[in-house]
């Protein structure tokens, strides 16, 4: 008897099996980004020291390291051609025991409290280095020396100005960073405030990462659709009568109430919920002053969200764009069930596409029409049976 091939050693051949198996079509661009994330496989390979038959002796093997630049890969394109799904074959064959994958907006607000955290250290007297980015970044590469970053995206002038310094630390001790994006480096934080002070990055990025572009012919992700009930349009008295039938048939006889989610000091209002279930309204979660990290916490408390009356969405709502944007992105990221009333459907929503924003959008799009699907249903099944 024959042993059965091991194709967990390369993500192309991985890749081949699936298309082998039908399971995947057969998809040149993607299997040209294989081949590159299969060169970085190799890199990471090369890294890891042979034994650690010492403290001591890893460390000398770590710093021979960090004067050799060991490039990571940057693949951008449009939404549902495969991306993500390489990147997690990567990432479960990288043979580093320090990596860490995150969405982008998740590890900013790691590293924004880690900053507060150390300048209250220092406030207190407790370190005299004043600056926090070096020691920051060393905590950083102390955890993961690969970082993986899923749809990669700047919008907030806080990271901005952060990221060249952040990532000229990571990259001089050795981090790789893989990531995927919309867009290509060039146009990161495109249209941003002071951007000029954020090209460093961009300049730094591509000398620490090989640039590809995905451009696969098919949407995968709308191939899967299969539609569900869960996204009504438009707003009117049916589609609300159909959102509190939703939301009375998912209580089950139970009573929903307000309640508070304790954040540093402050709170977020929760309208309604009961157990892990919530309902909020479109202003509730992008009119107030929400971020990030306020959508993680409420990702980490619910894994059913209902909200109601999401707006057509013009450039007089810029702000409450882009937390929207951020928030469907981190309901994506935690599987959260997602029922939402809306004006448009998804592709409507947003009035102009322009900038960054409209870049953005199109991933919050396909999001959305994702979220509706079957296998994402499936997805969100399977994490509430594992609580």
């Amino acid at each position: 008897m024959q042993p059965m091939p091991d194709y967990s050693i390369s993500v192309t051949e991985q890749l081949k099996a699936l298309t082998e198996s039908g399971s995947l079509q057969i998809d040149s661009a993607q299997m040209d980004v294989a081949k590159r994330l299969d060169r970085v496989l190799a890199v990471l390979k090369q890294k890891q020291p042979a034994a650690k038959s010492s403290a001591l002796g890893w460390l000398f093997a770590a710093r021979k390291k960090t004067s050799e630049i060991s490039k990571g890969l940057y693949i951008h394109g449009s939404v549902g051609r495969g991306k993500t799904m390489l990147m997690d074959m990567f990432f479960a064959m990288a043979p580093c025991k320090r990596k860490r994958r995150a969405h982008f907006h998740e590890f900013m607000a790691d590293v924004h409290n880690r900053i507060a955290a150390h300048r209250l250290s220092f406030k207190n007297g407790e370190t005299k280095q004043a600056d926090p980015i070096p020691p920051v970044a060393a905590d950083l590469y102390g955890q993961a020396e690969l970082l993986c970053f899923d749809e990669f995206s700047v919008t907030d002038i806080a990271d901005a100005m952060i990221l060249s310094r952040l990532f000229s630390e990571l990259f001089a001790q050795g981090c790789v960073l893989v990531a995927t994006s919309n867009v290509e480096p060039d146009n990161l934080y495109k249209d941003g405030l002071n951007r000029g002070l954020f090209l460093p990055f961009v300049d730094l990025l591509k000398t620490y990462v090989d640039v590809v572009t995905l451009d696969s012919p098919t949407d995968y992700r709308m191939e899967k659709l299969n539609s569900q009930p869960v996204y009504l349009s438009p707003i009117n008295e049916r589609t609300d009568m159909a959102m509190d039938a939703a939301w009375a048939q998912a209580l089950h006889g139970r009573k929903a109430q307000p309640t508070e989610i304790p954040r540093k000091g402050r709170t977020i209002h929760v309208p309604l919920a009961v157990d892990r279930m919530a309902r909020f309204s479109f202003a509730d979660l992008c009119e107030a002053p929400l971020g990030a990290a306020d959508f993680l916490a409420i990702s980490d408390r619910f894994d059913m969200v209902f909200i109601d009356h999401i707006p057509l969405l013009g450039p007089e709502k810029r702000n409450q764009t882009k937390r929207f944007i951020i928030l469907v992105d981190t309901f994506y990221d935690h599987a959260i069930r997602l029922f939402v009333s809306a004006a448009a459907m998804p592709e409507d929503l947003l009035l102009e596409r322009r900038g960054t924003e409209g870049f953005e959008f199109d991933r919050t799009t396909s999001r959305l029409f994702e979220m509706r699907s079957a296998e994402y249903l499936a997805q969100t099944h399977a994490k509430r049976a594992a609580e």
